[in-house]
């Protein structure tokens, strides 16, 4: 699948490993930076999403999406664990918990230009899903860079897959694959965020935040993956 990811902000709290060990299925080692482990909330608009090789999928192709994230590393592959993923689109939501079986739940949400920035806003509706709602108003600030190896900005953006489990708790990862994240420092005015509060799990006021404007990204399919 191809798609184009836009006015992405990355927040990140730092939080105690035990507290992502709870939530983490246990065959996936929770990664840590400094002896830190991450969680991140990641809003964005998704646009052009279709099969690789294919058009733009009508009611499909354009819609906001935000998902929730730590890090593990499988297998000798350092990737994203999601904790949680909310978009607007219906059929979306359906066709990513089906191919890749991640918890995908449906929001009213909304992506607009707002003083030079991006206001952003969720709800979660899905009825199996309890109550996640975030707001917030973010921008870009200064120069794009890229990530250098060794950093806590590179162990955070540069992943290029995702792990999830079957029912028997195998193992399995998508690879993604994209150009190095064209990361800036943000700033961002968080109104509202109880995204992680399903989990049990309640994040501070002052994430560590970078913006990304644009990202092409292809995903394959998921596999099972061996340690």
């Amino acid at each position: 699948m191809a798609q184009t990811w836009e006015n992405l902000l990355f927040a990140h709290w730092p939080v105690p490993v035990e507290t992502l060990r709870r939530v983490v299925p246990s065959p996936l080692p929770v990664d840590t930076f400094a002896g830190t482990a991450w969680i991140g909330v990641t809003p964005f608009l998704i646009r052009g999403q279709r099969l690789r090789l294919a058009p733009p999928l009508p009611l499909l192709s354009r819609f906001p999406e935000l998902n929730v994230r730590t890090y593990v590393t499988f297998g000798g592959r350092p990737g994203i664990y999601f904790l949680s993923l909310d978009a607007a689109s219906r059929l979306a939501v359906l066709g990513a918990r089906r191919a890749f079986r991640l918890p995908y739940f449906r929001a009213r949400m909304s992506a607009r230009g707002s003083g030079g920035g991006v206001r952003y806003s969720s709800t979660r509706a899905s009825p199996d899903g309890e109550r996640a709602d975030f707001l917030a108003v973010y921008r870009s600030q200064g120069p794009c860079f890229r990530a250098e190896p060794g950093s806590l900005e590179y162990f955070l953006a540069e992943r290029y897959c995702l792990f999830t489990l079957d029912e028997g708790l195998r193992v399995h990862r998508a690879d993604i694959h994209h150009p190095p994240w064209p990361l800036q420092s943000a700033e961002a005015q968080i109104e509202h965020n109880t995204m992680a509060r399903p989990l049990g799990i309640e994040l501070g006021d002052e994430p560590l935040l970078h913006f990304a404007g644009r990202q092409h990204v292809l995903i394959w399919r998921r596999c099972p993956d061996a340690d």
